[in-house]
């Protein structure tokens, strides 16, 4: 195992982001201090090639111009909160809108817009990497002083573990997650139609034409949204209205870390298995990527890249029929995911 670190760029304030490579088992990790983004993943084919399949950007440059959050560690809110408001006790708190008239991902300067604190470190058979940032009382329109902490660590097993803790003294939604685009081919290497997904949800929650839950939580049997059995991306795109960005219900308790997604790629071999305790995963599959222009040269189209989202619910300070996503004294943030990989 290997921890190192180098400068990645300097900031328009002059301040530094640095870049960690993290290496265990047969992968590599890179993660950096801006955003707390993943910048890179390679990871072995069947036949021994290493690739990086994660999307991404080669300087620190295209991460602070990042419109489709790349890699990004994501918060306060994770996903839409509808028409850029939510109600609490009584007092009604407005957010900027920057998806139309919803708020996306934290708004216009999230967590992903920030350079956090971090600090290497080995553990468990692993490395990590562990960031932590102070968002401020009102910041982006959110109630309390929030203390977030989020550690990314590689394990000799080849598995990537993700830990989301939060701390806030004012009642306040909290969702936090991590954006990555992966394409087990190898990023840049075309499209992700061809790849298999199993997710474990019978259920997934139905969105209106601005994808903002209608609050029912439809069954996926008999819908283009059924990947309880491993199908090609590609087999109901059509009728799932041309890509996919729904919430699925993870099947089991949540609080517990249980299976939620199978990914494989029948060109490389690659397989990589999701493990969380969120209720629900937002399965996107890049439906918005319009000729971003990559690392090295590549350029991000249409379906690029898919994006497996452990979260709570979109627009759940809305929803009282959604699991509670309200933080606050009393009520600590702390869920985990987990991201397995194999080749064969």
């Amino acid at each position: 195992m290997k921890i190192s670190k180098k400068i990645f760029g300097v900031l328009s304030s002059g301040k530094k982001a640095y870049l960690y490579i993290l290496k265990a088992g047969d992968m590599s990790l890179s993660v950096t201090n801006f955003g707390a983004h993943w910048v890179s993943l390679f990871a072995p084919s069947r036949n021994g090639r290493k690739d990086d399949i994660l999307l991404g950007y080669s300087t620190l440059d295209g991460y602070t111009r990042n419109k489709p959050y790349l890699g990004a560690t994501i918060g306060r809110f994770g996903n839409r909160i509808g028409d850029g408001r939510f109600s609490l006790d009584g007092t009604e708190y407005r957010l900027y809108k920057n998806d139309g008239p919803h708020s996306l991902h934290g708004g216009r300067r999230g967590f992903d817009k920030l350079l956090w604190k971090a600090e290497s470190y080995e553990e468990r058979g692993g490395v990590f990497v562990r960031f932590e940032l102070v968002s401020p009382d009102g910041d982006e329109g959110y109630p309390g002083t929030l203390k977030a902490a989020v550690s990314y660590g590689l394990t000799k097993s080849n598995e990537i573990i993700a830990d989301y803790q939060a701390a806030v003294d004012a009642p306040c939604p909290v969702n936090l997650t991590n954006h990555a685009y992966f394409n087990l081919a190898g990023e840049g290497a075309g499209d992700i139609l061809f790849h298999r997904a199993r997710l474990y949800a019978s259920s997934y929650a139905a969105v209106d034409e601005s994808l903002i839950p209608t609050g029912a939580l439809t069954p996926v049997q008999d819908t283009p949204f059924d990947f309880r059995t491993a199908k090609p991306i590609s087999r109901d795109l059509a009728a799932a209205g041309g890509g996919y960005d729904h919430c699925f219900v993870v099947d089991g308790d949540s609080g517990t870390l249980r299976p939620c997604a199978e990914v494989s790629d029948p060109r490389s071999g690659r397989i990589m298995r999701v493990f969380t305790t969120q209720p629900g995963l937002q399965f996107y599959t890049g439906n918005f990527l319009d000729g971003v222009t990559g690392k090295a040269g590549s350029v991000y189209g249409k379906h690029a890249g898919f994006c497996l989202e452990t979260q709570h619910f979109p627009d759940s300070p809305n929803r009282k029929e959604f699991p509670p996503a309200i933080f606050g004294p009393d009520r600590d943030y702390h869920e985990k995911a987990l991201f397995s990989f194999d080749w064969q």
